[in-house]
């Protein structure tokens, strides 16, 4: 990946660097271009911006493309690589511009302004197996992601969002936050899971004919 003048994320949050992205000139933008911005160190910063759009009203497709990257960079953070990698195929893929604008124009005000609560603390959290157990994490999350459940990526989109803010501030606390949005979606997944095997046994014993048509 190489961008012309990559932001440094220590020098710019997070808010500010999206807002560069978004302000920049072309209708469409790569997977490739928002990761030459964030800089070659921002795994945290990658996670951020590749995971909010799941909380966004973008059209079909577009949290798909924007969530495929990370099911590839959170691995890197669980064995610890010091610098992000994605694939090209995936590299190359684009969103548009103005859609992903007015998605953003919504957080990224109350992003700045949590930004500015959060400072290093909490530190424990952190390391070389805090930072490899948010990789670990996060990539169960995103794999949650990618599925077409419907209603069922809010959480663990909010989820990725925290731990990578954390990841990237050493901001425990908000990591802390983080895990309990994994927990808590973790739990509605396998609840609405449990239930819909059930309403399907319901269903099997109110119309037992439809159990022959079943195919498997």
């Amino acid at each position: 990946m190489h961008g012309a003048h990559p932001i440094d994320p220590h020098d710019e949050p997070i808010s500010a660097v999206l807002r560069h992205i978004l302000e920049r000139d072309g209708e469409r933008i790569s997977i490739e271009e928002i990761a030459d911005e964030f800089g070659s160190r921002a795994f945290g910063a990658l996670l951020f911006a590749f995971a909010v759009p799941n909380l966004l009203p973008l059209p079909p497709g577009s949290s798909t493309v924007l969530g495929l990257p990370l099911v590839f960079l959170t691995p890197q953070v669980a064995i610890g690589m010091r610098h992000p990698w994605i694939p090209r195929f995936l590299a190359t893929r684009t969103v548009d511009r103005t859609q992903l604008r007015n998605a953003f124009e919504k957080i990224l005000p109350k992003l700045a302004k949590v930004e500015k609560l959060l400072k290093p603390r909490l530190g424990i959290m952190f390391g070389q197996i805090g930072d490899r157990l948010i990789g670990v994490v996060c990539l169960l999350l995103s794999l949650i992601l990618i599925l077409p459940i419907w209603g069922g990526n809010m959480l663990p989109a909010a989820a990725v969002a925290c731990l990578a803010l954390g990841l990237t501030t050493r901001d425990g606390l908000i990591a802390l936050i983080g895990y309990a949005l994994a927990a808590i979606g973790a739990g509605v997944i396998v609840l609405g899971f449990g239930v819909t095997i059930a309403a399907f046994h319901k269903l099997m014993e109110i119309f037992p004919n439809l159990a022959a048509l079943w195919p498997f």
